[in-house]
């Protein structure tokens, strides 16, 4: 990494997403130091809690000046919170996706393996932003999420979906149970697994996602295949960590949000 706070912020923008001020963030750019190198924004970390608030500041300074930044306290679940005004840091809600259609705001979802989900819709004028780890996944973050939308008055026809940087297939390996899980919730499923080490298989989460959304009538979705696993110098990952057998690990931050 280079010195610390020496290098712009990391950000990658989908085409989909041209017309909506948005933006996946890396790790580049940050105050933090050791293994929260970089724009580390996650506030259940042990980061220094300075370096995490300024991180935060300048992620929303990339994508949205003057806007307020909105997180949650996430679970891993598939609730859903419809956002009219900012939350305080000590009272976030306990959900994994937000929709919004109040200009100014900045939903932000933090990730570090899990799937990022941004979503426009261009003519409501309708925001969204989701986590969908393996369980919220599966539990249908993304499908309640367009529901959401759809209460503010939004139409899956008009939204636009795109996937930023998550743990990759070839990095993701699962173990035969929770394959299981997943076939017997839907056989279908079984096409996102390939075949690993014996018991075990390689997860395609990031598909399974776009299909999910596919399946409920979204038709614009970018999948952007950033693997967070495999670019170190790119972004936090909490498997990787893991592996390491490191104390903690840092997170990135997914933004979007309609201008005042």
């Amino acid at each position: 990494m280079p010195e610390q706070g020496s290098s712009p912020v990391d950000v990658t923008t989908s085409p989909l997403l041209e017309d909506v001020a948005h933006g996946f963030l890396g790790r580049a750019g940050g105050l933090s130091k050791g293994i929260y190198a970089g724009l580390n924004v996650g506030l259940g970390s042990d980061d220094d809690r300075e370096a995490i608030l300024e991180n935060r500041q300048r992620a929303k300074a990339v994508v949205l000046s003057g806007s307020q930044l909105v997180t949650l306290h996430q679970v891993h679940s598939a609730d859903v919170v419809t956002v009219t005004e900012p939350f305080a840091l000590d009272a976030r809600p306990h959900a994994d996706a937000m929709v919004t259609g109040s200009p100014g705001l900045l939903l932000g979802i933090l990730t570090a393996d899990c799937v990022p989900v941004l979503f426009h819709d261009p003519v409501a004028q309708i925001v969204g932003a989701a986590h969908a780890g393996w369980k919220g996944a599966i539990g249908g973050v993304t499908d309640n999420t367009i529901t959401a939308m759809e209460k503010l008055g939004a139409s899956r026809d008009d939204i636009a979906c795109a996937i930023g940087p998550c743990i990759a297939q070839h990095s993701y390996e699962v173990d035969a149970g929770f394959q299981k899980r997943f076939v017997g919730d839907d056989p279908e499923n079984f096409q996102y697994f390939a075949a690993g080490q014996p018991n075990h298989f390689q997860f395609d989460i990031e598909s399974y996602v776009a299909d999910r959304l596919a399946r409920v009538g979204i038709v614009k979705i970018d999948k952007l295949g950033l693997d967070t696993y495999a670019y170190e110098d790119r972004y936090f990952s909490y498997r990787r960590s893991c592996h390491r057998g490191e104390a903690g690990y840092g997170r990135q931050i997914s933004l979007i949000g309609l201008k005042a």
